[in-house]
């Protein structure tokens, strides 16, 4: 029979793949727990109408890239292509915002459907932040030294950069594109087809081209510092004495407008040279009016999201430290040896934390089981064999460093393990 293979763009993540992510996910879980952020799910899929109204529907996610359908009821369905509708509209139907300011945090996929290349998939992973009910720019700087924190922590700081932007209010973002609109009409015949189109649609969509063309066009385009009103402009003064105060380097950047119509004053990404056209590792900003578009109370708000699949490509070599679990493998020789082992093993489950231990019950060579051992990466080899049932003790065979192989009785082993 002819073998079902993947959905194209839909990636799957094997055993030898995910010890880096399973790293990268806690440490980021850590961090959120550490600044008060509560974990909140929410399903896949949403009724379409929330990305339409949420997102925006001139936006390329809603025009070109969701997966939608229609239920066996003949509602318009989609998967989520992003977090923060569904967020926002869990919080109003469960009335997290209405009794709180809540932090909430939340990790998982989202489907997009997009040409795949490296660091961009079609069923993608998100890890994200939303901070609710604070208008003031000391939630944006806490967000921000929450961010730098996770690089930190992975060590990847050297490999990232931050940019910023303010978009202002609504009327700043509509005069900067009536502007911008008025610029590139004079340019219609240099701009490519995807630029046309957004130039009828949502122009500052023309300011994340990566078109050479278009990138030189921009240079003398007018920018959206121009139009800032005067409460953006002293909310963004504040936020950068913030990050100026905490050490926190960035780059202005004033084409910076991020590809979603929720977004309103401060607005940033994170990016990393390493991962070459797809750099944004993290995004995010201020959305201050849409928990009221979906329904609730004016409220304003600010979140990111950090790209997953791309964090792990720049945290590759991420420190071996960071992940402090180590890793025993039992080589066990005959079925008796066998049996003894999974004794043993609970034993050491009992009196050990932090540890992975994995037993082999295929009864093959040593040599085959010690091949398998440095294959898992493990750091120890407990050896069990026909000397070792006969004394009643366990080898211990370190896999990493150079000491000799030493056997001990199970209270011995555990108290040497221990240490």
């Amino acid at each position: 029979m002819t073998r079902v293979n993947k959905v194209r763009g839909m990636n799957d993540l094997i055993p030898e793949q995910i010890g880096n992510w399973q790293v990268v996910e806690n440490q980021i879980k850590k961090i959120f727990h550490s600044y008060g952020y509560n974990e909140i799910r929410f399903p896949l899929i949403e009724k379409t109408e929330l990305f339409s109204r949420g997102v925006g529907q001139s936006t390329d996610i809603v025009n070109k890239e969701m997966y939608t359908f229609e239920d066996k009821g003949g509602e318009s369905m989609s998967l989520r292509p992003e977090g923060t509708a569904g967020c926002v509209r869990a919080a109003l139907d469960n009335d997290l915002i209405r009794v709180d300011s809540p932090r909430l945090w939340y990790m998982g996929p989202m489907f997009r459907y997009e040409r795949p290349q490296k660091g961009r998939s079609r069923q993608f992973h998100q890890a994200s932040a939303e901070f609710f009910g604070i208008k003031d720019p000391f939630a944006d700087a806490e967000l921000l030294f929450l961010s730098k924190k996770i690089w930190e922590v992975l060590g990847i700081s050297d490999q990232v950069e931050l940019e910023i932007n303010s978009l202002g209010d609504h009327q700043t973002r509509s005069s900067y594109k009536e502007a911008l609109t008025n610029y590139f009409r004079d340019y219609q015949k240099d701009l490519d087809k995807d630029s046309l189109r957004q130039l009828d649609e949502n122009p500052l969509r023309i300011l994340d081209s990566k078109n050479p063309e278009i990138r030189t066009l921009l240079d003398d385009a007018p920018k959206i510092t121009q139009f800032l009103d005067p409460e953006s402009v002293d909310h963004h003064s504040i936020l950068l004495e913030l990050l100026n105060s905490n050490g926190l380097t960035y780059r202005e950047n004033p084409q910076l407008v991020r590809g979603l119509d929720y977004y309103n004053k401060t607005v940033f990404e994170w990016k990393s040279s390493s991962l070459g056209a797809q750099d944004t590792i993290c995004g995010g900003g201020r959305y201050d009016s849409l928990v009221e578009e979906l329904g609730g109370k004016p409220c304003p708000a600010i979140g990111f999201s950090i790209g997953l699949e791309r964090l792990v490509l720049i945290s590759e070599k991420i420190d071996e430290n960071i992940n402090s679990s180590k890793v025993i493998s039992f080589i066990a020789l005959g079925e008796e040896a066998i049996s003894k082992s999974v004794l043993i093993a609970e034993q050491l489950r009992n009196e050990l934390v932090n540890v992975q231990i994995v037993l082999n019950f295929e009864n093959t060579s040593a040599s085959s089981q010690l091949k398998k051992a440095i294959k898992l990466k493990s750091d120890y080899a407990l050896i069990v064999g026909e000397e070792e049932l006969k004394d009643n003790t366990i080898a211990l065979k370190a896999l990493n460093e150079k000491e000799e192989q030493k056997s001990f009785k199970i209270n011995e082993l555990i108290d040497q393990l221990k240490k």
